[in-house]
């Protein structure tokens, strides 16, 4: 019998155990990868090559989690970036140690992304899957993360001016009761009452809060143990957080075309950067333009297509004097380090919002 994993990332391994439930059928059981504690990027780190970027070794240590509770078909995902190539040295590595395991691809490159291929892989799985299953259970999956991802997005903005995390215990209730969800319709009955429950909770926010955006290499923004739950962190200063990335912008949104994005960042870059840099450069224009407080960006260290971006955010920053935070995640990373720095963030930002205010109030 099939047991299938694969490498967690946030809270999408509630979308992903459910689409590969539905694709697999009685002939496999779907195994969520452990969720990330520290040993997971011990075992990432101690196996993988010194410099490769901290995805790598996260991904890592979840396989060798997984494939310890028994599972002999791991799930991975290409990439834009140097992501793409891992697939081949993180399946060496774990043969190296002596795991024995069938590697599934799952193309998210849109050129190369193929329903047919898709299909097969499954049927390969599951020799009663059909081609009208398969498109169900896209989907309902599609639905799923929408769903999912309005939730999050209310909560990431609201969570700082709403008492005891409230709006976090009520996302946790959503998120189990939409991995039980029965149809596309009960998922869209779940996402309104559970919005409606949201939406109730009294916030104490004020008219004007401070606002931040954040921006930088999908992994680090999605998976928050990689970036020591930094939004939530921000949320304890009372600041409103913004980040636009997630699956649903990465796979379906215009707005993250790249056509899109060069002329959301006009001005700053004439030709794409790759991977999530162009996105970082446009998304720091926009946060630029729409007033708000301060920007943070995030990376693995050494991810090229965000050093690169880096010096253009820079140019940002001072055109439109609004600063900039840069953070860069590796195994070494200290919690304590990056609390410090967000903490001195804000104080920053408290002291230039004050000085503003004096200046209004004082015209020469």
């Amino acid at each position: 019998m099939h047991k299938i994993s694969f490498p967690h990332m946030g809270k999408y391994h509630v979308v992903i155990k459910r689409l590969l439930e539905e694709l697999v059928g009685k002939y496999g059981e779907v195994l969520s990868a452990p969720a990330i504690t520290k040993r997971t990027i011990e075992l990432g780190a101690k196996h993988s090559p010194e410099f490769v970027c901290i995805p790598f070794k996260y991904n890592l240590g979840n396989f060798i989690e997984a494939l310890e509770l028994g599972a002999n078909v791991l799930f991975h995902t290409s990439g834009d970036c140097r992501m793409g190539f891992y697939n081949e040295v993180q399946e060496q590595i774990l043969r190296d140690l002596g795991y024995d395991f069938r590697l599934c691809i799952l193309e998210t490159n849109s050129r190369n992304r193929s329903f047919n291929d898709f299909y097969r892989m499954f049927k390969s799985l599951n020799l009663r899957l059909t081609r009208t299953k398969t498109v169900r259970a896209i989907a309902f999956a599609i639905r799923i993360i929408f769903a999912m991802d309005k939730i999050e997005e209310y909560v990431r903005k609201n969570t700082g001016f709403a008492p005891d995390d409230i709006l976090e215990k009520i996302e946790k209730q959503f998120l189990a009761e939409v991995a039980q969800a029965r149809s596309v319709f009960h998922v869209g009955r779940i996402f309104r009452r559970y919005m409606r429950r949201l939406r109730a909770v009294p916030l104490n926010k004020p008219n004007n809060p401070v606002r931040i955006g954040v921006v930088g290499e999908l992994y680090v923004l999605m998976e928050p143990f990689s970036n020591y739950f930094i939004e939530k962190e921000l949320a304890k200063f009372g600041i409103e957080v913004t980040r636009y990335i997630n699956v649903s912008y990465l796979l379906f949104s215009p707005q993250h075309k790249i056509k899109h994005l060069l002329k959301q960042a006009e001005g700053y870059v004439t030709y794409e950067i790759g991977a999530d840099g162009t996105d970082s450069v446009a998304k720091c224009v926009h946060f630029a333009r729409q007033g708000y407080d301060g920007i943070i960006h995030l990376k693995p260290f050494g991810c090229t297509p965000e050093v690169n971006s880096i010096p253009i955010c820079q140019r940002i920053s001072e055109d439109f004097n609004i600063p900039i935070l840069y953070f860069s995640f590796d195994a070494q990373t200290s919690e304590t380090g990056v609390k410090t720095r967000l903490e001195a963030f804000y104080d920053m930002i408290s002291m230039k919002r004050d000085a503003e205010r004096a200046e209004n109030a004082n015209p020469q």
